[in-house]
């Protein structure tokens, strides 16, 4: 079945051959301004988020820019796009094609979680191996051709607000012309790669077998201001020499809200203060690193207190 072709460049305003850099500053200003917390039109801002998260995880990630490189750049967005033969090999594992009871094919399909259909089809988790009624021999008794369903693996974004709180999202599954909705329960607390199970919600078995199970892996979405590392926060503080040498008090971003810190007298750069209890449940924290920033231009009147600076001060890095 196609899909439509998504244009990951197009989506963060870069070009092609756009540096990494480039990307995440493109991508950080973008998903500030459709963020859903601060965003009026919190619905349009919501699908406007996720694209950009997607085409950030897809151009951000080396392997996976490469392999979507190889399409071709004469794609357009929106226009009808098929996986090019070969390409479930790289998506690690079987295709989300297979086959139902009586020999019947079927194609797997997801809807609210996150990721559009042409990610599912090019990066996706596939569905997983298992039994899945591949037709009926008459030698056979009944109880001998009960096979259980298959499973089913796909993947789910989750916002770090949500990964937060916790949350029931809706997802949709179409497996051929049949199409079932979820209600997934998202725990608070849930880290990168973590799989949600719900029972029973996978293919139907044949012969009176048991159903398969649908599980889903948790993306977390990327955020403007943090990195995650394990159930931490990471947030980057830039600060003015001054600031480090002598000692400050700032406002740094949560999750709920903003909270003030104190910068010690000498902070160096790469240093990390850490707000307990501000990262992700059950035992996160919020772990502010800092980077001196220089100042690029310098007026009269700066260059020449900085010369001083330089007469005056026995401090010297490389001793």
């Amino acid at each position: 079945m196609p899909v439509q072709y998504k244009d990951y460049y197009e989506t963060l305003g870069v070009s092609r051959t756009a540096t990494g850099e480039e990307i995440k500053k493109s991508f950080r200003k973008l998903a500030r301004q459709y963020h859903p917390d601060v965003a009026k039109d919190k619905k349009k801002a919501e699908e406007k988020f996720k694209e950009i998260n997607e085409a950030y995880e897809v151009l951000s990630d080396a392997s996976k820019r490469k392999k979507y490189d190889e399409l071709g750049a004469n794609w357009k967005s929106g226009a009808d796009f098929r996986p090019p033969s070969g390409w479930e090999h790289f998506s690690g594992g079987q295709n989300s094609r297979g086959r139902g009871p009586g020999g019947v094919e079927f194609e797997t399909h997801f809807g609210g979680t996150g990721f559009s259909d042409f990610f599912e089809q090019l990066f996706g988790s596939r569905m997983r191996g298992g039994a899945g009624g591949f037709g009926r021999s008459p030698n056979f008794s009944e109880e001998e051709l009960a096979e259980r369903g298959r499973d089913v693996e796909g993947d789910i974004m989750v916002t770090l607000e949500e990964a937060a709180r916790g949350s029931i999202r809706s997802v949709s599954v179409r497996h051929g012309s049949r199409t079932e909705t979820h209600q997934v329960k998202i725990p608070a607390g849930v880290t990168e790669g973590q799989r949600l199970r719900i029972a029973g919600r996978g293919e139907h078995g044949s012969g009176g077998g048991a159903a398969g199970d649908l599980y889903l892996r948790v993306r977390l979405a990327k955020h403007p201001d943090f990195e995650v590392e394990d159930h931490h926060l990471i947030y980057e503080a830039e600060l003015a020499p001054w600031e480090a040498a002598l000692g400050a008090e700032m406002s740094v971003p949560t999750l709920t809200g903003r909270v003030n810190i104190k910068i010690p007298a000498g902070t160096q750069s790469g240093q990390k203060l850490r707000v307990r209890g501000r990262g992700l449940p059950p035992s996160g924290d919020l772990l502010v690193v800092t980077k001196i920033v220089v100042p690029a231009k310098l007026s009269d009147a700066e260059k020449k207190l900085w010369e001083q600076l330089r007469r005056e001060s026995k401090f010297n890095p490389r001793d």
